[in-house]
C-alpha cells in the first residue's frame, strides 16, 4: 500500500451516521403510505431528472466503495493475506446477491415472475469487482481511469451504438427511450417480461452496472483520500470541492446526456456522486470535527457516548444497515400479502386508518411511511444495544 494511505485513522462516526441517514430514507421512500399522493421528494423521478429519492441507492452504493477501503486496510495491517481477504469478499458478496434474491422474490418464490436483478444484486456485484481491484491495485490512479473509462463507454454505448430492431438513438429513435434502449433491449434478451421490474426493463439492468461501478470507484477513492495522512479539515475541504465538481460536470453533460435514475447514466452517476461528496463533507464537519476538537477518540466500534441525540437514531441504521434494509422489505412484502377482507391488504388497511384521521392524503402517506421506520428502527436498535453488528 502507498505510504500516503498506510496510515490507520480513528474510526469516522460520521460514516456510520451517513450511511444511517441514508438507509433510514431509503426505507421512507420504498414505503410510501399511498404512492399516488406521496410528496413528490418521496418518489422517483418517472424518467429523465431526478428527485431527492432517486439519490438514495448511489448514496449507498458509494458508501459501499468508503467501506471496502477501510475494512480491506484494517484486515491487511493485521496480517491477512490476499487471498483471505479475496475469499472473505467473494463470500460477501455471495451472501448479498443471496439476500436479494430473497428480498426480490419474497414471499412466493414462484420461478415464473423470479427476478435476479435488483438493489442487494448489484451491490454485491459491485462490491466484489471494486474490492477485488484494490485489493490487486489499492493506488487510486487506477481506479479514477477505471471510472472514468466507465463513464465514457458507457455513454458511448448508449449514444453511438444502434439498438438492434430500433436504429440509432439520437437519429432514428429519441436518446434514452424508455423502452427502446441498448439497456432495455439486452436486458429483454436475457429475461423474460415476467423477470422485470416494470417488464420492458428493468432499473439495476445488466448493461447499467457499467456506470453503476464508477460509482462505487469513487466512493473508493474518496475512502483512499479519506486514509491519507492529512489533517481531517483538509480532507473535508478536497471532499467539498469534488463534490462541487461532480455536481457541476453531471449538470453540464446532462444536456447531451439527460440524468436518468433507471439507467444509472453516466451524468446522473456524477452528479449522484457529487451531492454525496457534499452531504459526507457535512456529516465530517459537523460530526468528526466537532468530536476532535473536544479531543473525543472513536474506538474501534460506535459507541452512542460520542453521538449526539439527534445524530444516536442515525447510528443504529448506519451499523447494522443490511439488516435495516433487508428487515423493511421483508416486512414490506408480509403486510402486502396479508388480507384483511374486501380486497384490502394490510398496508392498504393501515394506511386507510390514518388517512381516515388526517384528511390531508399525503401527509397520511408520509405518516405511514414514518411509522414503517419507526417499526423497522426497533429490532435494530435491539442489535444496537446488544452490540450485535451484522457485517455478513
Amino acid at each position: 500500500m502507498n505510504a500516503s494511505t498506510a496510515a490507520k485513522p480513528a474510526r469516522m462516526l460520521s460514516l456510520d451516521i451517513f450511511r444511517g441517514l441514508d438507509i433510514g430514507f431509503m426505507i421512507l421512500v420504498n414505503n410510501n403510505g399511498d404512492e399516488r399522493h406521496a410528496y413528490w421528494p418521496l418518489k422517483h423521478a418517472a424518467w429523465n431528472g431526478f428527485t431527492p429519492t432517486d439519490l438514495v441507492f448511489p448514496t449507498f452504493l458509494f458508501l459501499v466503495g468508503i467501506s471496502t477501503v477501510f475494512s480491506t486496510a484494517s484486515r491487511m495491517a493485521q496480517g491477512a493475506s490476499r487471498m483471505s481477504i479475496f475469499l472473505h469478499t467473494l463470500r460477501r458478496a455471495v451472501i448479498l446477491f443471496l439476500f436479494g434474491q430473497l428480498v426480490n422474490n419474497f414471499p412466493y418464490f414462484h420461478l415464473d415472475t423470479w427476478r435476479v436483478y435488483g438493489v442487494l444484486p448489484r451491490i454485491a456485484i459491485c462490491y466484489l469487482l471494486v474490492a477485488t481491484f484494490y485489493l490487486v491495485a489499492p493506488g487510486w490512479r487506477s481506479k479514477a481511469a477505471v471510472a472514468v473509462g466507465a463513464l465514457a463507454a458507457y455513454w458511448i454505448l448508449m449514444r453511438y451504438v444502434p439498438v438492434p430492431g430500433y436504429g440509432l438513438p439520437g437519429r432514428d429513435i429519441p436518446l434514452l427511450d424508455p423502452d427502446r434502449n441498448l439497456v432495455a433491449w439486452l436486458d429483454r434478451h436475457i429475461f423474460s417480461a415476467s423477470h422485470l421490474y416494470e417488464h420492458t426493463r428493468d432499473p439495476e439492468g445488466l448493461l447499467s452496472t457499467i456506470p453503476a461501478l464508477a460509482t462505487a470507484l469513487i466512493g473508493m477513492l474518496t475512502g483512499i483520500w479519506l486514509r491519507t495522512a492529512r489533517p481531517l479539515a483538509e480532507k473535508a475541504r478536497g471532499i467539498a470541492l469534488a463534490g462541487m465538481g461532480g455536481v457541476v460536470l453531471g449538470a453540464v453533460w446532462n444536456f447531451t446526456f439527460p440524468i436518468n435514475k433507471k439507467l444509472w447514466t453516466s451524468s446522473y452517476v456524477l452528479l449522484a456522486a457529487g451531492l454525496s461528496l457534499l452531504l459526507l463533507a457535512l456529516s465530517v464537519w459537523l460530526i468528526d470535527l466537532r468530536n476532535q476538537s473536544k479531543d473525543v477518540r472513536n474506538q474501534s466500534r460506535p459507541d452512542a457516548a460520542k453521538s449526539s441525540a439527534w445524530s444516536r437514531p442515525l447510528l443504529v441504521f448506519g451499523t447494522n444497515a443490511i439488516f435495516a434494509y433487508v428487515f423493511s422489505e421483508l416486512l414490506a412484502g408480509a403486510i402486502d400479502n396479508i388480507h384483511m377482507g374486501a380486497g384490502v391488504n394490510l398496508q392498504q388497511w393501515c394506511y386507510r386508518g390514518i388517512a381516515h384521521v388526517v384528511p390531508n392524503a399525503s401527509l397520511a402517506s408520509l405518516i405511514f411511511s414514518l411509522a414503517f421506520v419507526a417499526v423497522c428502527w426497533v429490532p435494530t436498535y435491539v442489535l444496537y444495544r446488544q452490540r450485535i453488528f451484522l457485517k455478513i
